[in-house]
């Protein structure tokens, strides 16, 4: 099977490519290289430098690669960012989500799988995030997800198209020598490992008056590996639609930080700062529908151990690609 991935230098991107090559896919890397490395992207596979905003950039790679299956990561995902410039959002990841699917029409790639998220359902108010629960978003970056699957439905009604959306919640860790390096960074688990190693000073927690019970923003946070043998089960599934991808167990950004302090042995100093925009208290996910219809079951489910990956990854690059 040929698999075009968009965004496959990025984060949860490359380390699915690696997998993917590693079960003996044929891999086609499209990605703009705006907020992915390079040296991310596994050397066994195709890449094609190109932005979804561009149309003829896409149509070129489809039509001259003609991929069985598209895996589709490639996005801005920062909800902070999202809330002071939603026009951004949207023309990336909902007009460059057009073109794709344009694309894939085109050319006759009748199956797809999205990388979606959490965010399209807002703040639920609920122990556990289930498929039906309704989708509410609170910022432009979870709108811009939720619009892209209600195209994609009517493609899938429409145009024939096999779509699968994996909802997934905090993605985090590292794997196949791949880690997180964003620039800014914003993701709790790499900054908390930058404070470990004296990068920065404190990490900022935003707001300490939630509805939780420590006060802080409660998550679920899925290792990298875990979302990429999800999207490979999602490559060759009967199953449509969407899916959330979770271990099913919250924590608090203090949580986050004790767990932190037990994997490197330090205590990591933090400070309370003003809450963010957006941000909803409480997100986890009810993930049985995954592990029934798509076999799909997370290794990682201990929170130091995915923590460790993340240590040792940053220990060993603590410049991110860059050294």
């Amino acid at each position: 099977m040929k698999v075009l991935v968009t965004g496959g230098a990025g984060y949860i991107g490359s380390v699915t490519v690696a997998r993917l090559l590693e079960k003996g896919y044929k891999v086609i890397v499209f990605d703009n290289l705006e907020r992915g490395h390079k040296e991310a992207i596994d050397k066994k596979a195709s890449f094609i430098e190109g932005d979804l905003r561009n149309r003829d950039s896409i149509l070129s790679a489809i039509k001259n690669t003609r991929p069985d299956a598209v895996i589709h990561f490639a996005a801005y995902a920062l909800v902070g960012e999202s809330m002071l410039n939603p026009a951004m959002y949207f023309q990336n990841n909902v007009n460059g989500g057009i073109n794709l699917l344009e694309a894939m029409d085109k050319y006759n790639v009748k199956r797809l799988v999205f990388s979606s998220s959490c965010a399209t359902y807002g703040d639920p108010g609920k122990k556990f995030i289930s498929e039906e629960t309704p989708q509410l978003p609170t910022n432009p970056y979870g709108e811009s997800k939720l619009v892209f699957e209600k195209i994609a439905m009517w493609f899938m009604q429409r145009k024939e198209l096999h779509a699968v959306f994996l909802r997934y919640f905090n993605a985090c860790g590292a794997a196949a020598g791949r880690g997180e390096d964003h620039e800014p960074e914003t993701h709790l688990i790499p900054l908390v490992i930058k404070t470990a190693l004296k990068q920065m000073p404190y990490v900022k927690i935003m707001g300490n008056n939630y509805p939780t019970p420590d006060g802080t923003c409660v998550r679920d946070y899925i290792h990298i590996d875990d979302l990429a043998s999800a999207h490979i089960l999602a490559l060759s599934t009967a199953h449509k639609g969407p899916f959330n991808l979770g271990i099913g167990r919250g924590y608090s950004v203090k949580e986050i930080i004790g767990a932190a302090e037990k994997v490197v042995g330090t205590k990591i100093p933090y400070k309370i700062t003003e809450r963010r925009p957006g941000d909803p208290p409480h997100l986890v996910a009810a993930n049985k529908k995954a592990i029934k219809l798509l076999g799909w079951k997370p290794r990682y489910t201990d929170i130091e151990k995915i923590i460790k990956t993340a240590w040792q990854w940053h220990k060993d690059h603590p410049s991110g690609y860059g050294g």
